[in-house]
């Protein structure tokens, strides 16, 4: 995960502009700034959310669910310190693909004993 100055076209256009292979095929919601895949080399589909959310197989749910779950928390403390967004963006990540609580206390535990630093 990346971030990201702005989500202008252009700023869009030259971070994924190393990552555009041909025949890649994208799936984006709506948002203008995705114009720009239409220029590029991949497949670009636009799901568009005021008409449903799945076609089976092009859905975008996963990064929905994501943001979904990352801006609880965001709710909960009423923002997060903008030199520490990209923080709470990775640990929301390994929320998010680490779900099982019980697999999360033992990732904390090995990297605790990896630190040398008592379990709790």
């Amino acid at each position: 995960m990346q971030g990201i100055p702005d989500t202008k076209a252009k700023t869009l256009l030259g971070i994924m502009q190393d990552r555009i292979v041909p025949d890649r095929i994208d799936y984006t919601d709506t948002y203008r700034s995705y114009n720009v895949l239409d220029v590029a080399e991949c497949k670009h589909y636009r799901i568009n959310h005021s008409k449903g959310f799945v076609k089976e197989p092009k859905h975008i749910n996963g990064i929905g669910d994501f943001w979904n779950q990352a801006k609880r928390p965001l709710r909960t403390f009423t923002g997060v310190p903008r030199q520490h967004f990209h923080f709470f963006l990775k640990e929301c990540e390994w929320r998010f693909n680490t779900q099982n609580p019980q697999w999360q206390l033992t990732q904390l535990k090995q990297w605790l004993s990896y630190l040398g630093q008592p379990h709790f």
